[in-house]
Parts: C-alpha cells; sequence; structure tokens
C-alpha cells in the first residue's frame, strides 16, 4: 500500500499530493443527482448566469471530497482505519466546469490513540486549490491510522 502508517506522520509535515483533477459538467451534475441535490446554481445554467457567478457552480461537497480523495494515494492508502471527523471547513472561493483541483496537507497533531494500541489519531489540515493557486476549499480532518508496529 502507499498510504503512511501514524508513525510516518510528523507534525509540521506538509504533504503536495502530485495528481489533480480537472472537474467536469458530469462531475456536477452526477453528483447533484446521486445527493438529491436541485439547487439550480448547480443544475440550471439559465438560473446561474443571472446570479454574481454568471455560471453555474461545483457543488461545495464534491469539491471537497475531491480533495480528500486527490490526498488518499500519498497519505491513507491501506493504512486509515476510518475517517473520525471533518471540521472547520470553508470554501472561499467557487469552482466551475473546467476548473483543475490539487490538493496539499499538514499534518497538525498527532497522539497515540487511548484504547486501541496498534493506532493512532493525527488531525489534517488539508487545502484544495484551482490552477491558478486560488484556494476552493479548507478543512480539518481527524483520522485514525494503523500503526507500522505493533
Amino acid at each position: 500500500m502507499t498510504g503512511k502508517y501514524f508513525e510516518d506522520l510528523e507534525v509540521g509535515q506538509r504533504i503536495v499530493h502530485g495528481r489533480g483533477r480537472t472537474v467536469t459538467e458530469m462531475d456536477n451534475v452526477l453528483f447533484s443527482a446521486l445527493t438529491m441535490n436541485t439547487q439550480p446554481l448547480h443544475l440550471d445554467a439559465e438560473f446561474a448566469k443571472r446570479t454574481q457567478f454568471g455560471q453555474r457552480l461545483v457543488h461545495g461537497i464534491f469539491t471537497m471530497a475531491l480533495v480528500v480523495g486527490i490526498s488518499v494515494p500519498d497519505l491513507t492508502e491501506g493504512t486509515i482505519v476510518a475517517n473520525l471527523g471533518y471540521d472547520k471547513v470553508i470554501s472561499p472561493n467557487p469552482v466551475f466546469h473546467g476548473d483543475t483541483i490539487t490538493a496539499e496537507t499538514e499534518v497538525l497533531e498527532k497522539r497515540e490513540s487511548a484504547s486501541k494500541p496498534d493506532r493512532g489519531i493525527v488531525r489534517l489540515r488539508q487545502i484544495g486549490r484551482k490552477q491558478d493557486g486560488t484556494v476552493v476549499v479548507e478543512l480539518e480532518r481527524t483520522v485514525m491510522f494503523l500503526k507500522r508496529t505493533q
């Protein structure tokens, strides 16, 4: 597996994830349909034209999920037990169809699990950016990682 174990992570460590992903109209429409979100800002081009954005917005929760997903190969693939929480989520700028999203992660804190000696708890800050560097989502995520040694 390519993910990191609890011991591999250090407070202050930063990981710039190498993969990016261009968001398509299909991503946005399908995510809205799967989540039963009928918000016209995501689905109705004529409605969206009359807003301050002038076009449809990509769903913010999709953007957050994409940033977390981009981090998986470098961070949690095969080494995660569970996501324990998502906090302090902000979406300071919109994402539009055709934007390419990249991600970075910073380790904020870590501690041993009090009840499971083979695991540790890590709090991460994850940031998603558009192709021009504009931040589109920032969040803190608490993750339970496996330990390499037991």
